[in-house]
C-alpha cells in the first residue's frame, strides 16, 4: 500500500510511520513543513529505508502537495495540524490555515483522483466539554470551545461534505489524549516530566480536576492501521483508551515515578474556554475492528518517563529558545513564577 502521510514528522505521525514500516507491504512518503513541532530526528532510524521518503512541503499549497504525491497513491493520512490549544488562544490564524485550508487541499487531491482514500486524524476536542458522566459518541454534536478545536471541527465537516457531495472515500478518527515517545515538550505530560527532571514548577491550570482520557500512542497507531484498511467510506471512528484521570492525578503519578516532592506542583490561573472533561465511546471501533488498547496507563507513563530520560539529545534539540520564549509570554500575566523556566 502506497501512502502519502502529512505531518509525519510530528508526534503521532512519526509513531505511525514507524508502526507501518515495521510491517511488510507499506510504502510511505512523509510530507511535512517542519514547524517547531516537526522533528526529523524522530525518524532518523529510517534513513536508507527504501520504503520511506521525506518531502518538505506545506499542505496549504496545492502546487507543493501535487508535486510531491506519487501516482497510484492508495491513501492520504492527514496528521498535519496545529494542535496546541494555548497557542490557538494567543493567535488562531495558523490554525485556520493549516487545519482547514490544508484539509481542503487534500480533499481536492481525491477529487482529482490523485489518491483513493483520505484518513483524517481528528480529536475528541471537537465535541466540546462533558459533564461528570457519559461519553461522546460519534453521533454527538460538535461543540468546540477553543479556536484549535473549532478549526478541527471545521475540517471534519469539510471531510463529511466532500463525501456527501462528491462521494469521496474518506474516514475520520477522533482520538482521546495521546502520550508516549517523541511528543513535543509543550504538551502536558512531557512538560511535566521534563520540569520534574529539573525540579522546576509543574504548572496545573485551575483546580487540577480537568479530566482527560489517555491512550498510548502505540495503541492509537494500531487502531489507525485498522481504520485505514477497513474503515467504511464516510464513517467516523472514536478511539479512546478508557483511562480517565484528572490532570492533578497524572502529575502526582509522574512525581511518584520520578521520586520528586509534590511541592513542585503549582496551580496557575485557568485558561479561557477550558473544557472540563473529555471521554469518547470507542465501543464501535472495538466491535468493528476487533481492536482494544493494550497499554495500561501507569505502565505506559513509566515507559514514557524513561524514554525522556534516555533521550536527552532529542529533548535538547526540540527545546529551542522559541519554545522557552513562548512559555514566558504565556505565563507573564499569570499568578506563577516562571521566570526561571
Amino acid at each position: 500500500m502506497k501512502l502519502f502521510v502529512t505531518g509525519g514528522a510530528g508526534f503521532i505521525g512519526s509513531n505511525f510511520i514507524h508502526h507501518l514500516l515495521e510491517r511488510p507491504g507499506y510504502e510511505v512518503i512523509n510530507f511535512d513543513v517542519l514547524t517547531y513541532a516537526g522533528n526529523l530526528k524522530s525518524l532518523s532510524d529510517l534513513a536508507g529505508n527504501s520504503r520511506y521518503r521525506f518531502v518538505k512541503g506545506d499542505i496549504t499549497s496545492a502546487d507543493q502537495v501535487e508535486s510531491a504525491i506519487e501516482p497510484d497513491t492508495d491513501a492520504v493520512v492527514n496528521f498535519a495540524a496545529e494542535t496546541h490549544v494555548d497557542r490557538s488562544i494567543l493567535d488562531s490564524s495558523e490554525f485556520v490555515q493549516t487545519n482547514i485550508r490544508g484539509t481542503q487541499v487534500l480533499l481536492e487531491l481525491l477529487r482529482k483522483k490523485k489518491a483513493r482514500r483520505l484518513l483524517q486524524i481528528s480529536t475528541d476536542e471537537v465535541y466540546g466539554s462533558l459533564g461528570s458522566v457519559g461519553k461522546f459518541e460519534v453521533e454527538s454534536p460538535l461543540s468546540p470551545n477553543s479556536p484549535y478545536a473549532a478549526s478541527k471541527a471545521a475540517a471534519d465537516l469539510l471531510v463529511r461534505a466532500y463525501h456527501q457531495t462528491y462521494g469521496l472515500d474518506v474516514v475520520t478518527t477522533r482520538c482521546s489524549n495521546n502520550y508516549g515517545p517523541f511528543q513535543f515538550p509543550e504538551k502536558f505530560i512531557p512538560l511535566m516530566v521534563l520540569n520534574g527532571f529539573e525540579e522546576k514548577p509543574l504548572p496545573i491550570y485551575g483546580d487540577g480536576k480537568y479530566t482527560r482520557d489517555w491512550i498510548h500512542v502505540s495503541d492509537h497507531c494500531q487502531a489507525l492501521e485498522q481504520v485505514l484498511n477497513r474503515g467504511r467510506p464516510g464513517s467516523v471512528c472514536n478511539i479512546g483508551g478508557d483511562a480517565e484521570l484528572t490532570n492533578l492525578e497524572v502529575v502526582r503519578l509522574i512525581l511518584e515515578i520520578l521520586g520528586k516532592s509534590s511541592d513542585l506542583i503549582q496551580f496557575v490561573k485557568d485558561r479561557p474556554g477550558h473544557d472540563r472533561r473529555y471521554a469518547v465511546d470507542s465501543s464501535g471501533t472495538r466491535e468493528e475492528f476487533g481492536w482494544a488498547p493494550r497499554v495500561r496507563f501507569q505502565e505506559g507513563l513509566r515507559e514514557t518517563v524513561l524514554w525522556y530520560q534516555e533521550n536527552e539529545e532529542w529533548v535538547k534539540q526540540v527545546r529551542s529558545g522559541d519554545y522557552l520564549d513562548y512559555y514566558r509570554r504565556m505565563y507573564e500575566d499569570r499568578e506563577t513564577t516562571f521566570s526561571d523556566l
